[in-house]
């Protein structure tokens, strides 16, 4: 079995407490203080929707969806390590099941592939390494290129959010296509960013 790291634990929900792991190297863990502060923004969209967790890692934000209430989470990372984690995460927290997709796939190019008749996420997740800020920007523009439903392809939904996580020196564009940023909170170096569509009230 690939080596593992410890990955905090699961928050809130039906897997309260459980401990999560992720790849030995590599990873920057989704920290607990971080996980109550986006759930609290986020808990109302999610509940009986859908999350997306880009860069997913140990899949942490997507199975704390998932305990509190998600109907789907889609994980995707390119690294097999992380996969491994994030379906031993699902299978720990007893998650695993139709509800949990798992895909090993770069995040760009799986984004970039045809989209039409899935259904937009109400939340997206996107973690990349903090080395690479271009990773983060381009899925911005990636997403905000597809536009709002009922635009075909569209990733996020209409009323939905995207939180960008990021290192507080990295400063992200207050907007990109109708994509516009809501709101940041910081937690030590780390900063969330979410991103709204133009159409729905910012806060």
């Amino acid at each position: 079995m690939a080596a593992t790291t410890p990955a905090g634990r699961v928050v809130a929900g039906t897997a309260r407490g459980m401990r999560l792991v992720g790849p030995a190297e590599g990873v920057r863990p989704l920290g607990d203080r971080l996980k109550e502060g986006l759930f609290a923004i986020l808990e109302p969209a999610i509940r009986d929707g859908r999350f997306l967790d880009l860069f997913a890692g140990s899949g942490a934000g997507g199975i704390e969806a998932l305990s509190r209430g998600a109907r789907h989470a889609m994980f995707v990372d390119r690294d097999a390590r992380a996969v491994v984690a994030i379906r031993r995460n699902l299978e720990t927290t007893r998650l695993a099941g139709p509800a949990a997709t798992v895909e090993q796939a770069d995040a760009l190019e799986w984004l970039a592939r045809t989209r039409v008749g899935q259904v937009a996420d109400d939340a997206v997740l996107v973690d990349p390494p903090y080395d690479r800020p271009e990773l983060l920007l381009a899925v911005l523009e990636r997403v905000a290129a597809a536009g709002p439903p009922p635009s075909r392809g569209a990733i996020l939904a209409e009323r939905g959010t995207l939180v960008a996580k990021h290192p507080v020196r990295t400063e992200l564009p207050a907007e990109i296509g109708l994509l516009r940023s809501a709101r940041e909170r910081r937690f030590g170096d780390s900063a969330l960013t979410l991103y709204r569509w133009s159409t729905e009230e910012a806060g």
